[in-house]
């Protein structure tokens, strides 16, 4: 992210100056390893820089020494909060380059996953949000419940919680354990109601709109030029989802909604991802229901070598357009690898957003944003 200079009057002329504020990297309204420097003219907002990089680990260098499966790992660990559907992209963009098939059982499981992941991700961003607006703990640990659930169904599956490493090039790893259905089949019968229990104590809570509406507005116009995606997107209103536009695991198949905002504020990404969780659990129970039998996944071979070449592959996960740019040179290893961060993209009209808003407000609209660092880093 470019630097800004930023001028501070030093004169000691006026009765309230300039000055600046750091917040972070270690604070706690802080979402990981983010730190912002902030011009300050009493409370309000006139100049921010985003300093990102603390937790930079060179993970598309190290990418070019690891074949295309070893690599499946360090998606675990990019967006932490997704894993589920980093080992998706990264498997997806390998097959169209290999031209491998995974199973059509396979392609459903893809699909499963993949939404309980979406559930559990938008869980922790909305119940994150909540407790920036100034709540108490109890609508995020009302989240966290749902979260930990989905977390035991993945634990169960692949013996991983929050580094899953499940999905596979030709498939995924594991066939779920007999267990598995009728703890999903519980969870989704409960996650409508639990839904309309969240919507119960926010969204006619005076104080929470006050916090949220018409707080952090983000234009149409200003979302598409910034090149934002998922809820930050759909929140101002574009019903733009990768799940419609260039279907993928047969997302073609399913009947769902594309949830959308009216004005573009932090209110209107909050209901964006409630509504998403009601859309998941719709495509996961038309999942459950039309499954096919046969194999979890296809045997490939432990070091695939594809024809040089390069190709890009995206998918939609929790933050949005998740993007694997991959450039064969014919040996077993990339010899180019790049992630395309849907959260450092989205970061990008923070500095506009801020500026002339509270420091309070600042925050909150950090946090409707929903970054996670681990893949604005990398």
């Amino acid at each position: 992210m470019a630097s800004h200079a930023f001028e501070v009057d030093q004169t000691g002329t006026g009765s309230a100056e300039p000055f600046v504020l750091n917040i972070g990297p270690q604070h706690p309204s802080t979402h990981g390893v983010f730190r912002l420097r902030v011009v300050m003219d009493g409370e309000i907002i006139r100049d921010l820089d985003m300093i990102v990089g603390y937790l930079h680990r060179s993970m598309e260098k190290l990418a070019e020494e690891r074949t295309y499966t070893q690599n499946i790992p360090f998606t675990d660990r990019a967006d932490y909060l997704a894993a589920m559907t980093g080992n998706l992209g990264l498997a997806l963009a390998v097959e169209r380059m290999t031209g491998v098939e995974s199973p059509d059982r396979a392609e459903y499981l893809r699909v499963i996953f993949s939404e309980l992941q979406r559930i559990a991700s938008h869980a922790m961003a909305n119940g994150t949000l909540v407790s920036d607006a100034g709540a108490w703990q109890t609508p995020l640990l009302y989240m966290f419940r749902e979260r930990e659930k989905i977390l035991d169904l993945f634990e169960m599956t692949c013996g991983a919680r929050l580094t899953t490493n499940y999905m596979r090039i030709g498939g995924v790893a594991f066939e779920p354990p007999a267990e598995f259905w009728p703890a999903l089949q519980e969870l989704l019968d409960e996650l409508p109601e639990r839904t309309d229990e969240y919507a119960q104590l926010l969204v006619d809570n005076e104080i929470f709109l006050a916090r949220t509406r018409n707080v952090g507005i983000i234009s149409a116009e200003d979302a598409i030029n910034a090149s934002l995606t998922g809820p930050a997107l759909r929140g101002s209103g574009v019903p733009w989802d990768l799940r419609k536009a260039e279907p993928y695991c047969g997302y073609e198949n399913f009947d769902f909604d594309i949830p959308v905002g009216k004005v573009g504020d932090v209110y209107d990404r909050f209901m964006v991802r409630m509504e998403e969780v009601k859309q998941s659990v719709h495509i996961i129970r038309q999942a459950v229901e039309q499954i096919p039998p046969g194999p979890h996944k296809n045997d490939i071979p432990l070091a695939l070598r594809p024809e040089p070449g390069e190709i890009y592959s995206r998918i939609e996960s929790p933050r949005g357009e998740i993007g694997f740019y991959l450039v064969s040179d014919g040996t077993p290893a990339p010899y180019r690898f790049h992630l395309r961060s849907p959260a450092l993209i989205n970061l990008s009209l923070l500095r506009e957003l801020g500026e002339g808003a509270s420091l309070p407000d600042a925050v909150v609209t950090l946090g409707s944003i929903d970054i996670v660092l681990g893949e604005i880093d990398r």
